[in-house]
């Protein structure tokens, strides 16, 4: 029973690896990164489909401040990457490799725009 359960395993991984189909695709784990990358989402300040979101509103000396997080869908990847590799006084630094930056450019410049 145990021989024919480890066959069925690796038949059906051969199958899959013969077919080009990947665990998770690209667009998955795009849309996985783009809402939980360290901790926190991009979504969380810059919305569902990136196009940027009142974070806070408060008053200060008798003023109204806003505080904004940008539409991210329209950025250059050059634009993009130097966001995601700098530090903010607002956004977070999350140590992202380049291609976890690379898979969330794919994400906000393509899924989203749809």
């Amino acid at each position: 029973m145990r021989y024919l359960l480890i066959g069925s395993l690796l038949f059906f991984l051969s199958w899959t690896h013969l077919l080009g189909e990947d665990f998770i695709s690209k667009m998955e784990y795009a849309k996985m990164l783009y809402s939980n990358p360290r901790g926190i989402g991009c979504n969380k300040c810059h919305g569902e489909k990136g196009e940027g979101s009142i974070i806070a509103e408060y008053m200060h000396k008798n003023k109204k401040v806003r505080l904004e997080a940008p539409t991210i869908t329209n950025l250059s990847k050059e634009r993009f990457f130097h966001a995601l590799t700098t530090q903010h006084k607002v956004m977070p630094t999350y140590f992202l490799t380049w291609q976890e930056i690379d898979s969330l450019y794919y994400y906000v410049s393509s899924e989203v725009k749809k």
